[in-house]
């Protein structure tokens, strides 16, 4: 299955992508990581990501749509999971011509909804592992007292410095003035799929496996 992963910043998107990578064999497409890959790889493609990246100017549509189609061309596994792209109508639509062009199609975009308040007093509590990526957070899953990642051991925590309520409102509000139109998109084509994102891990995971068996 192919899908797309929405909701805000701290909906949990990144632990339910891990989740579908471990269970269903998915590859999780993060642009963020691609992009990052893309600088390392010493490709042409790569080359020209490091040249824009380093003069501090935006990676065009184009460029991304074409990282893409390599990862669509060379690995497909249990399907794809789409985290971070789109999130503009024109990259929606460049998504879609270039899924049908592999012959493959999008099967659900699964939106995570929050409440906003909520989100914001999970987020300002939450640090991450710096070796593994594991979320903790201070009121729900604290970290533990020796100090050790449950994941990997790791010993090293970090905390982002935008995760307080001001920068939070701010990214909030970005987000959904990119996303609105995305969400209208896809439930015109029937592709939406609106699941709690502030429910337990489990709960979350579980409600995600039955919106894409639905699908199925």
């Amino acid at each position: 299955m192919n899908i797309i992963l929405l909701g805000p910043p701290g909906a949990g998107k990144g632990t339910q992508a891990r989740r579908l990578v471990e269970d269903r064999g998915m590859v999780q497409l993060s642009t963020g990581d691609m992009l990052r890959a893309a600088r390392s790889s010493g490709t042409e493609m790569g080359r020209r990501v490091a040249a824009i990246m380093d003069a501090g100017e935006l990676v065009t549509d184009e460029i991304v749509i074409g990282l893409i189609e390599e990862q669509l061309q060379t690995s497909r596994g249990g399907g794809f999971i789409f985290d971070g792209f789109p999130r503009t109508l024109g990259q929606a639509d460049a998504l879609g011509d270039l899924l049908a062009a592999n012959g493959a199609m999008l099967d659900a975009v699964i939106e995570m909804q929050v409440d906003d308040a909520a989100l914001v007093a999970r987020i300002v509590a939450r640090s991450t592992c710096g070796d593994c990526g594991e979320v903790y957070n201070d009121q729900t899953k604290p970290i533990p007292a020796d100090g050790r990642c449950t994941n990997c051991g790791g010993a090293t925590f970090n905390r982002r410095a935008d995760d307080n309520a001001d920068a939070l409102t701010t990214r909030l509000m970005e987000y959904y003035k990119k996303t609105s139109p995305l969400l209208g998109y896809y439930y015109a084509k029937g592709d939406l799929v609106s699941v709690d994102g502030l429910g337990e891990i489990e709960t979350v995971a579980g409600a995600i496996a039955e919106a894409l068996a639905a699908r199925s």
